[in-house]
Order: C-alpha cells, then sequence, then structure tokens
C-alpha cells in the first residue's frame, strides 16, 4: 500500500449468478504513480477497472478518490470525482475531426448558443501539443494511426483535470515502432501527478513504465509489489502457478526429411535473395528487429504478398508463387499477426471462421453439408481446447487467446503441411501462451513443419529448434538449438538482427 493514495479500492467484490469473479481486493495508487495491474483473461482485470470507472456496482466494498467515496455506480460520477478510462477496444468517431472528438459531449458554445469551432480547435491544439503530437485538430480522426488515435484518446481523458486514469491494454493493437511515443505520454503524465493503473499482457511493458505491479488469479489478488521486487518470473508465477520455465513443453528434435525449400526468393527485382529449409516436424523460429522485413517474407512464402522470382517447393514439388489459394491446396496453412482484422471475421461464429479456409471441402454443388462442416470444426477446436459456449458463439466475443485457437483451429479442419504463424501470442496472456506453445509443438510432433515469428525473445528461444535472424529483408544468421541453449543467445539474436559483428568464437557457435 502506498502512503498518500488518491485512488483507493477497499474491499471490493462482484458475483455474477452467484459465481464470484473478484473476491474482496482492496490496494492504492498515489499520484504520479503507474500500477501494472496483471493477470490472465478472466482473472478478475476488467470488473476492477469497470468497477473503478463507476461502469458496474461492486456487491460489497468502496472505492475512493483524494478521501471522497464514490457512492453512486455510474461513469458521470466517477468522472466528477476525477476518474477517466481509455478501453482497449477504441471507439472514435472516424469520420468526425480531430477537435470534434476530444470535445464530442462536452462541445464549447457561444454566447449565442452556436457551437464555438475556434475555441475548440485552439485548445484541440493546445492539448494535442502537451503530448507534442504535430497534428492538425482539423484532421479526421480516420488519417490517424492506432498509436495517434490512442493517444488522442488520452489526451481527451485527461486534459479536463482527470487524477485517475485507467489504461486498458493500450499497446495491444499498437505496432511496435509506435510503442515508445505512448510510453512518452505515459511518462510525462506521471509527472503531471496523475495515479494510473495499467493493464497489460507485456512482461517488459510492466518493467518499463511500472512503479509497482499487482496480480489477480481467479478474481483474488495474490501478489503485490514495487516492481524493483518483481522480476518477469515472479509476475508469470504469480499469474499461472507455475514458472516461466514450465510454459515451454518438453521439445523432440525434428529427424524427419527437408520438408519445405524457398529458394532464391525475392520480393523485388532489387531486392536480396532469401532462402531456407524446413524439415518434417521442425519449429524454424524467424527473428529481427521491427522493419527487418520478417512479415513480407512469410506472407510471399505463403502467396498473399507478391514475390518478383524464386522457388517454393514442398516436399520437393513446386508451389505456384503469388497465389495463396495453390499454397492452401498444397498444404500451407498461415496465422497472420492483425488475428482481428486479417485473420478472424468477428461478427460471424466459431463454425463459420473455422470452415471459412476450406469451404469448398464443405460443399456440394454450392450446398454446405452441414453434419461434415460442424463435426471437422467441433474435432479442430477440441484439439486446441478451445474454450467456448459452442461452435454459434461469435468469436468477437471470445478472449485473445481463444480467438487465436479458432484461427489455428481453422486450418486442422484438413490435413496440412506446413503452418506459418506471425506472431502467434501477441496480445494473449501467459497462461493461454502456454496453451499455444503447447499446440504448436503437438502439431510439430504429429509431422507438420512450423514456421514462425515472433518478437518475443523469451518465446523464440524457447520454443524454437533453430532461429533465423532477418535483417533489411534478407537472412542474416543461424542459431541452431546448441546455439539457443547458450546463455548469450539472446545477445547473439540481437547482434545480428541490429548489423554487429559476432567475434570469432560467436560465429562458429550460431
Amino acid at each position: 500500500m502506498v502512503d498518500v493514495p488518491v485512488l483507493a479500492v477497499e474491499g471490493v467484490q462482484k458475483s455474477y449468478g452467484g459465481v464470484v469473479v473478484l473476491h474482496p481486493t482492496s490496494f492504492s495508487v498515489a499520484a504520479g504513480h503507474v500500477t501494472a495491474l496483471a493477470g490472465e483473461n478472466g482473472a478478475g482485470k476488467s470488473t476492477v477497472l469497470k468497477i473503478i470507472s463507476g461502469q458496474v456496482r461492486p456487491d460489497q466494498g468502496l472505492v475512493s478518490v483524494n478521501g471522497v467515496p464514490l457512492t453512486s455506480s455510474d461513469p458521470k460520477s466517477a468522472r466528477r470525482l476525477g476518474v477517466a478510462i481509455v478501453p482497449q477496444e477504441l471507439a472514435p468517431y472516424p469520420d468526425l475531426t480531430v477537435y470534434e472528438n476530444i470535445f464530442v459531449g462536452r462541445e464549447i458554445h457561444t454566447r449565442l448558443g452556436l457551437l464555438d469551432r475556434g475555441a475548440m480547435i485552439k485548445q484541440a491544439r493546445e492539448m494535442l501539443e502537451v503530448f507534442e503530437l504535430d497534428i492538425d485538430p482539423r484532421w479526421p480522426m480516420s488519417r490517424l494511426s492506432v498509436a495517434l488515435t490512442q493517444i488522442v484518446e488520452i489526451a481527451k481523458a485527461t486534459t479536463w483535470g482527470a487524477k485517475v486514469l485507467l489504461l486498458d491494454e493500450p499497446t495491444s493493437a499498437i505496432p511496435d515502432h509506435e510503442v515508445g511515443r505512448l510510453y512518452d505520454v505515459i511518462r510525462h503524465l506521471r509527472e503531471q501527478g496523475v495515479a494510473m493503473i495499467y493493464t497489460t499482457h507485456r512482461m517488459a511493458e510492466i518493467q518499463e513504465l511500472a512503479d509497482s505491479v499487482i496480480v489477480l488469479r481467479d478474481g483474488e489478488l495474490v501478489f503485490e509489489s514495487g516492481i524493483e521486487d518483481a522480476s518477469e518470473g515472479t509476475i508469470v508465477h504469480a499469474m499461472v502457478g507455475r514458472d516461466m520455465d514450465a510454459l515451454f513443453p518438453e521439445q523432440a528434435m525434428s529427424t524427419g526429411p527437408v520438408r519445405l525449400q524457398v529458394k532464391d526468393l525475392q520480393l523485388g527485382r532489387t531486392c536480396p535473395c532469401v532462402c531456407m529449409e524446413v524439415k518434417q516436424g521442425e519449429i524454424l523460429g524467424i527473428g529481427g528487429l521491427v522493419g527487418a522485413g520478417r512479415t513480407e517474407i512469410m506472407e510471399a512464402m505463403y502467396g498473399v504478398r507478391r514475390s518478383y522470382s524464386g522457388t517454393i517447393l514442398l516436399d520437393g514439388t513446386p508451389v505456384r508463387r503469388n497465389h495463396a489459394d495453390s499454397s492452401i491446396r498444397a498444404g500451407f496453412s498461415f496465422v497472420p499477426e492483425d488475428r482481428k482484422g486479417a485473420g478472424l471475421v468477428l461478427e460471424r461464429s466459431v463454425l463459420d471462421n473455422g470452415s471459412l479456409p476450406h469451404l469448398r471441402a464443405f460443399t456440394i454443388a454450392g450446398w454446405i453439408r452441414t453434419f461434415a462442416r460442424r463435426a471437422a470444426v467441433d474435432k479442430a477446436t477440441k484439439s486446441v481446447n478451445l474454450k467456448s459456449r459452442g461452435l454459434n458463439q461469435l468469436v468477437g466475443t471470445l478472449s485473445g487467446g481463444n480467438q487465436q485457437k479458432v484461427v489455428v483451429a481453422r486450418w486442422l479442419t484438413q490435413d496440412g503441411r506446413v503452418l506459418l504463424l506471425d506472431e502467434p501470442t501477441r496480445g494473449v496472456d501467459v497462461g493461454a501462451r502456454g496453451e499455444i506453445y503447447t499446440i504448436i509443438r503437438d502439431l510439430a510432433a504429429s509431422g507438420i513443419s512450423v514456421v514462425f515469428i515472433s518478437s518475443d525473445m523469451t518465446e523464440l528461444i524457447g520454443l524454437s529448434h533453430r532461429v533465423l535472424v532477418a535483417r533489411a529483408g534478407e537472412i542474416v544468421g543461424e542459431l541452431d538449438r546448441e546455439a539457443l541453449d547458450r546463455p548469450d543467445a539472446q545477445e547473439q539474436i540481437f547482434r545480428l538482427a541490429s548489423g554487429q559483428t559476432l567475434d570469432a568464437d560467436e560465429a562458429q557457435a550460431s
């Protein structure tokens, strides 16, 4: 507990239908202090944020800001106390301008009752300058990136004098190269004395931003500490009840023949040639810094990104380039990085999403074979331990980890030979990561060749048989399992990715 709290949460508890989703929980946050709220999906994090922001009434307990209790559970009452929340799923008005979004619901009027657009534009510009954003308030919101939209939402939430800011997974949809801008905004707010609660699945963010961390597991507060006493392993253990090393299942080394060969693949006339081989049952990781071209290489292998030249062989048979349908028929499966935008149809059911790539296999003369489709999708979703209310549940209502399982399961309705995964655990909590790792290992053990991209070094090293390192669109290094087991493996990957030279011993080892 901190000495002089701005926010105090005292014994709050919540149940739904007789099921306790949040046991009595107490903690506090001081001015200029960032508290990371960690836990798996379903641990109770969202319930805590909704109670603090006045969206949900607790069954018992009290929330207070600067000693003033929140007695009426509605967002307006919480806002009057100085509580602001920026939800994970942003909902700006894309066709309105930036300044109109900032002032929606609290517009400035002239003495004649007309909208004072000049005053709102002026104030919006001043608000954005506080966060060092070079944005014209008259731009439409649709022009902004996800990161800038996130920061505009933060500006909207804090510039009216918020004392407490709740940030729910603020970087989950932001590209890595734009995360730093958000970090700067949070540090600025800390200097202004704003108390913040920050939820994230990324351990690196907790270490980078938080002053303290609290962990919920199954609705109970199981860990609370200053960040200096909270290692990544300690936090993970508190979240899932087991050590980080236990997240990675035992690995069987691949002994199968070469299944996938990529020879001299060029994305453009002047681009470097990419070559790689992957054995049957092998898990090949691809590492590198943001902008290294990893996603572009994988998309070109699959055929959704046009390549200029090269040869792709699957079990010795050429696969037509630049043609995803041919890749699917040959036995390729692809899980994209943006599962919500490119991997799923959120408004459709688990059944529809699970059968989408192979719908042709479930139709005769244009008619869907309903029983065969349901049986195949049901078997595939059970194989990945999908937690849902059934095949008719909308995918958009599933947790991030279960959404990712649907994207993987959809490819298991037919026999596959190569599985391509782009950041397979991005936005997924630690517990669900462990399940996805097990799924990947099981698929590899069944003979499927797996190629995956990851920006998480622990994941890359813990899951792979081999790791290729990409830089500027080409493969610049390779680490086998022996090299990955060395204590300096992370340093070797980073040095290759950043263009640093390995010494003779390191080069021989890698």
